[in-house]
């Protein structure tokens, strides 16, 4: 089948289960259920990690607040992202009656097409990393030893599989699988879910006059992700090109002004950078499109 085929019929499979409970209100009622539970279970998980903490180390983390900027902030900041996975499982089983597994698809096939991905995504960074042209601008600041860095990438590597796992299942799993198994059209079930991911990355305070232009982005590669899960049937090839896109921008070279406790170097720029920031997300977005075709190579395999 060839890799720009649109057939939709894996995803026939990945819908399956939600269409006993697809009722509108049923999504509605979830979606208000699930932010209430992700509140609830983050509140919990911070103070029980504020009580465990010396003072000093919590009025660090707290100083730093949603920018990130220190390696346990971000890690926190990560982790509880990832409760939205368990909101949605919670919604999936008192709202929907059924497994959360059926969230992610089935759960063989998801892991060997994660892999393929993977592999095939880390095979293109290696390509674009020997390919001209090279650097960034200005040069690249190093935003830690590469002796602690290394010592924390196996707990940052998790995190940000726990972050984009949980993302995932929320937006193309539960949200998407709701309104394809209540909606015929496509073009429902693949943008508005992209649209709320969207609006999920507006910071105007961060991002300034760029604020609307990452919406975009983000809701761009919502439908891509979206388009992947129809293409394969699991949530396995979309979790693949989020987790090494966030691994690109997280781990290895983030801005300096957000989410950049984890990183290795930053970007001589940072998000209020207007100009520079306008400038350089064309081509992140190009980096995401090819990603998108490689995975699409990679589950076709």
């Amino acid at each position: 089948m060839s890799v720009w085929s649109f057939d939709y019929h894996p995803h026939d499979r990945f819908v399956a289960p939600a269409r006993g409970t697809a009722q509108i209100w049923r999504l509605s009622f979830g979606l208000v259920l699930a932010a209430g539970i992700f509140l609830v279970l983050s509140k919990l998980m911070l103070e029980t990690i504020f009580t465990l903490m010396d003072p000093v180390s919590v009025r660090v983390i707290l100083s730093d607040g949603p920018t990130a900027q220190t390696a346990a902030g971000m890690l926190i900041l990560l982790c509880q992202l990832g409760l939205l996975s368990v909101a949605a499982a919670c919604v999936v089983v008192m709202v929907h009656s059924r497994s959360p597994a059926t969230l992610i698809g089935e759960p063989g096939l998801a892991l060997r097409q994660f892999v393929v991905v993977v592999l095939g995504m880390l095979v293109l960074i290696v390509v674009l990393l020997i390919l001209p042209p090279y650097g960034f601008g200005a040069p690249l600041e190093l935003n830690m030893n590469v002796g602690r860095w290394l010592l924390l990438l196996p707990f940052s590597l998790i995190a940000v599989l726990i972050q984009t796992s949980a993302e995932e299942i929320f937006f193309r799993g539960y949200i998407q699988q709701q309104l394809a198994a209540r909606f015929r059209s496509p073009l429902i079930w693949l943008i508005v879910p992209a649209v709320l991911f969207g609006f999920a990355h507006y910071l105007p305070e961060s991002t300034g006059s760029n604020a609307w232009t990452i919406v975009a982005w983000a809701t761009l590669f919502g439908i891509l992700m979206a388009d992947l899960t129809a293409r394969s049937g699991t949530l396995g090839p979309a979790i693949a090109v989020h987790f090494v896109n966030n691994l690109s921008a997280m781990l290895i070279i983030s801005v300096p002004d957000e989410m950049s406790g984890l990183a290795l170097y930053l970007l001589p720029f940072g998000m209020g950078d207007e100009a520079q920031m306008a400038a350089w997300l064309p081509v992140d977005f190009g980096f995401v499109l090819v990603s998108w075709l490689v995975a699409r190579l990679a589950i076709r395999a």
